[in-house]
């Protein structure tokens, strides 16, 4: 990489544009980069870092950017840094603008903040020109961290070399050492392994302890299972050794089990022996008490029906009369039903005779006939005269409904000539109506479109007369505000300058006698500046700068409200104007009331349109009625006068036909039923005839079938006759009897039943307690049983269980083994790792072995062959090994700490590690050529030899065509290096001179 040109723009303290030709500077090889303390030495390397990655180094580098910008550039100036390379080969031309707080254009108060940008070009050699690549800021960042294959903490430490960092690094110890080669060498990855090692490791130890934990938990079941047959190991989750404790206990604990559950097995079977033995012997005693209580029952029944034997002798001579009487029964049963059909006869004569009139009570069978055919035939007569009477009915039923019709007609063409006479002006007055409402419509369709802007207005007017109020208070407080911007910017300023003037006295409070000075070098300090009355620190300038900073922001927000509130009002009065919102309000309160005013009369036009329509409906519909009306009362006339003719006969003939009745009808229904009660009388008395003869035929054979049977008279037989339930209680009665008899004697003739008689009374209780205790025995030796078969049902479950979780532990606590000896090995706590070398320490202290290989070929020149850095692997102390570096001197032979350096002898050594790791930093990223370096500081602890011999080296850089600048104070360096560039500060800002060759 090497540079070319840098051009700066109102950056850090240059408030104006200046520019350094680098290609003119590394011309010589070495050039000095000079200029009082303040001036702005580091604003030129912290613009060559910006330019690259758009930051600075440290914490000159804000949030946002915004105090790159330079305190003395005008307020329009834009804040720019442009630098053109040579990397890889390519000319690249990077421009970056940071962001930056600007008036507002067109002549508004207050200002704005500008976003940052960004541009990347390259030169086309072969079209001459520059051609544009990107304008993002992260396509920037990346194609240059690409390019120069470091990050921007590698750029600072290795083409920036700070002095003074690498004399803290040489005396630094492990830790300070490894964070500072981390950050360069990049090797977070491996302290990220380490990281990912120790989390797998805490990982794979909560999984075992968690499968222990549940290992144990069977174990503590497999223990209540066990009950006292099992011990459990004294071991924490996670310790080695507990899944074969846990396995080896359930094994004795199943052991154990199996033993008792054959005791239990042995007594179950003794206990069903003795259990059947006692049930044998029950049941002999149960049948022996059975047949003794069986032979008592039955000789208890034998004494019963003797004592009940004259009963049943008794029950079967009534049963043999009962016999008998059986077969008068059937000419018993024929009399009876021949005299309740003579007694039904009788009663039905009777009720007809008694309607029939007084001459027909004597008369026979053959007379009621007669009567009743001659009055039917008188009754055939009448049927023409029944249809002319209903014809009559008919006739003055149509009369009636005429009348009915006439009189409705008469009702109907009265009201239709009452509305009709209303019709015209009804119509009138509805058209009338209708166009009101049309007008009403018009009218509110006109204010409807000027009520909209009325409103706008009354709404911007009032929103006018707010924003007045709310300007004045934003202009007061703009006012405020910008008073105390002004005051706290001029107090800073007076700080910052009272603080400049008083630096020296600042700096000197660092000094420590042997160590050198931050400006000249030297590690003698025989008059240091004194702080004087009021002096100024650095914190109290940055914390006027801080509320200036703070102040002017207020001053900015506070002109921004102003500008809005009046672009706000401006917009409210365009809209509204400079009426009153009284009067506005007013007009849209009057214009709102004509509106609805105007709405609710039209509301009344649909209504009155279907009003309308109606009326004309019932006006057509009223004199259709009108003429239908008069039609049918026309028609009317002819029709009563032929009804009237036919009344009038049918009248003359049916006085004739009806006799002394009320009707027609009457006179008939009275024949009808004078016929029908004598046919009725005739049929009854010749059914009492026939009866009367069949009761005295069953009399006749009732009293043989008694004599027959051997009944005195036919009322003995029908006294000896049983019904049928009486029959078959009196046959159950007998049929028990002879069963109970026939079972005594069997149960009286057995031979069990006998011999059981003639043995004493047994115990059946004491049998039946004894058979409870051989059953309870037994119980309780099945329940030992099913308990000792559960409980090594269930622990050869939970062992198997347990059994399982090992195995499936078992690559699980094989991987935590192993992730645990790789991050201890990697860690430092391993026991195999004798140096307690982290793996982070490893690659960083292979790394510093080469930089100290590295800058110990230039240490030798410098020091003139005395002085070799070494890489060292001792432990310090306690603490671990691996970033250890030592000097081995050759005048002495000995090997000592850098920390034993001298101030001059650490400022080349530094200079030389720092040399050394630009090498191998370099070639570390891809072998990218740097051909400017930057020196920063340290020269003045040198005496004038080793002087000679530093610049000797870095003028032997030259060699690989590379460019060298020195930041330093040394008055001696302006005469040894003749290409410089001075930082000259001022007022107004600083400014850049260039001296070539």
């Amino acid at each position: 990489m090497r540079l070319h040109r840098l051009d700066l723009t109102a950056f850090g303290p240059f408030g104006g544009s200046q520019s350094v030709d680098f290609d003119e500077l590394s011309a010589a090889g070495l050039f000095l980069l000079h200029g009082p303390t303040g001036a702005g030495k580091t604003s030129v390397l912290d613009a060559v870092c910006f330019a690259l990655y758009g930051s600075v180094p440290g914490a000159r580098q804000s949030a946002q950017g915004l105090t790159l910008r330079s305190d003395h550039a005008a307020p329009e100036a834009r804040t720019e840094v442009t630098l053109e390379l040579t990397v890889a080969g390519r000319r690249l031309e990077i421009t970056r603008q940071p962001p930056w707080e600007r008036p507002k254009k067109r002549g508004r108060p207050g200002t704005t903040v500008e976003k940052a940008q960004s541009r990347l070009r390259e030169y086309d050699a072969v079209a001459g020109s520059w051609k544009a690549l990107s304008r993002s800021h992260q396509e920037i960042g990346e194609e240059i961290t690409q390019l120069l294959g470091m990050s921007r903490e590698q750029f600072c430490q290795v083409v920036l070399l700070p002095q003074g960092d690498f004399a803290r690094f040489l005396r630094a110890d492990a830790e300070a050492r490894g964070r500072l080669l981390g950050r360069l060498f990049d090797t977070q990855r491996f302290a990220e392994v380490e990281k990912r090692l120790a989390e797998r490791r805490r990982t794979a130890e909560a999984g075992v302890r968690e499968g222990d934990t549940a290992l144990l938990a069977d174990a503590h079941r497999m223990q209540q299972a066990a009950g006292d047959a099992m011990e459990l190991p004294e071991l924490a989750p996670g310790e080695p050794g507990l899944a074969d404790a846990v396995l080896t206990a359930a094994a004795v604990a199943r052991c154990t089990a199996r033993e008792r559950l054959t005791i239990a097995e042995c007594g179950r079977l003794a206990a069903e022996s003795a259990q059947a033995a006692a049930e044998r012997a029950l049941a002999d005693v149960r049948e022996l008490d059975r047949l003794q209580r069986r032979h008592a029952e039955a000789r208890e029944r034998a004494r019963l029906l003797e004592e009940r034997a004259g009963a049943h002798r008794e029950a079967q001579a009534r049963m043999e009369r009962a016999r008998k009487a059986e077969a008068v029964a059937p000419a018993l049963e024929l009399r009876e039903a021949a005299d309740a059909e003579h007694r039904r006869a009788a009663a039905a004569e009777a009720r007809a005779r008694a309607l029939l009139p007084a001459g027909f009570a004597e008369a026979g069978a053959g007379g009621l006939a007669t009567a009743a055919r001659r009055a039917a035939e008188e009754l055939g007569g009448l049927e023409s005269a029944r249809r002319g009477e209903r014809r009559l009915a008919g006739l003055i039923a149509e009369r009636t409904d005429l009348d009915r019709q006439e009189r409705a007609d008469e009702d109907v063409l009265a009201e239709t000539e009452g509305w009709l006479a209303d019709w015209d002006a009804t119509r009138a007055a509805l058209l009338e109506r209708i166009e009101s409402a049309q007008e009403a419509a018009t009218r509110a369709e006109q204010l409807a479109v000027q009520r909209e802007p009325a409103r706008r207005r009354l709404t911007a007017a009032r929103l006018r007369d707010q924003l007045v109020r709310e300007g004045d208070d934003a202009r007061r407080r703009a006012l405020a505000a910008g008073e105390r911007a002004l005051a706290a910017r001029t107090h800073w300023l007076d700080l910052k300058e009272q603080r400049l003037d008083g630096i020296a006295a600042e700096l000197a409070a660092t000094l420590r006698d042997g160590e050198p000075c931050a400006v000249c070098g030297g590690t003698a300090h025989p008059a240091p500046a004194r702080k004087v009355a009021g002096h100024v620190d650095r914190e109290a300038e940055e914390r006027a700068f801080a509320a200036s900073q703070r102040a002017e922001r207020e001053r900015a927000d506070a002109e921004r409200d102003l500008g809005r509130v009046r672009e706000d009002l401006a917009a409210a009065r365009a809209e509204a104007g400079d009426t009153p919102t009284d009067r506005l309000a007013a007009e849209a309160e009057e214009l709102e009331s004509a509106y609805g005013l105007a709405r609710r009369a039209a509301s009344a036009l649909h209504p009155a349109r279907e009003e309308l329509r109606r009326a004309e409906q019932e006006h057509e519909r009223r004199t259709t009625a009108q003429r239908e009306a008069a039609v049918r009362a026309a028609s009317r006339v002819g029709h009563r006068e032929r009804l009237e003719r036919e009344r009038l006969a049918l009248e003359e003939e049916l006085a004739e036909a009806r006799g002394g009745a009320r009707s027609v009808s009457a006179r008939a229904e009275e024949l009808e039923r004078q016929a029908a009660r004598l046919t009725d009388a005739a049929d009854a008395a010749r059914a009492a005839e026939e009866s009367a003869g069949r009761l005295k035929a069953a009399d006749g054979r009732l009293d043989e079938a008694a004599f027959r049977a051997g009944f005195d008279t036919p009322q003995a037989a029908a006294d000896a006759l049983l019904d049928e339930a009486a029959h078959r209680e009196l046959q159950r009665r007998l049929d028990a009897w002879q069963s109970e008899e026939a079972a005594v004697r069997a149960v009286l003739a057995e031979p069990d039943t006998v011999a059981a008689a003639q043995r004493p009374a047994v115990d059946l209780v004491a049998a039946r307690q004894e058979a409870d205790r051989a059953a309870e025995r037994l119980r309780r030796a099945a329940s030992a049983q099913d308990e000792a078969d559960r409980r090594c049902a269930e622990l050869d479950r939970l062992s198997a269980r347990a059994a399982d979780r090992v195995r499936r532990l078992a690559p699980l606590r094989e991987e935590y083994d192993r992730v645990a000896r790789m991050a201890g090995l990697t860690a430092g706590t391993s026991a195999d790792n004798e140096r307690k070398m982290r793996l982070e320490a490893y690659v960083l202290a292979a790394r510093l072995e080469q930089v100290a290989a590295a800058a110990t070929v230039r240490l030798q020149r410098m020091s003139s062959g005395r002085y070799t850095l070494v890489h060292s692997d001792d432990r310090a102390g306690r603490g671990r090994s691996g970033l250890g570096l030592h000097v081995v001197d050759a005048w002495t032979g000995r090997e000592r700490d850098t920390a034993t350096l001298s101030g001059g002898e650490t400022f080349f050594a530094s200079l030389a590690l720092a040399l050394g790791l630009a090498d191998v930093v370099t070639d570390e990223a891809g072998g990218v050529r740097l051909d400017t370096l930057f020196i920063d500081e340290g020269f003045g602890s040198l005496d004038d030899q080793t002087l000679d011999e530093v610049l000797d080296v870095l003028d032997s850089l030259r060699e690989r065509d590379r460019s060298v600048g020195i930041v330093s104070h040394v008055a001696d360096l302006r005469r040894r290096v003749h290409a410089q560039l001075e930082i000259v500060k001022g007022r107004s800002g600083s400014v850049v001179r260039q001296r070539g060759q």
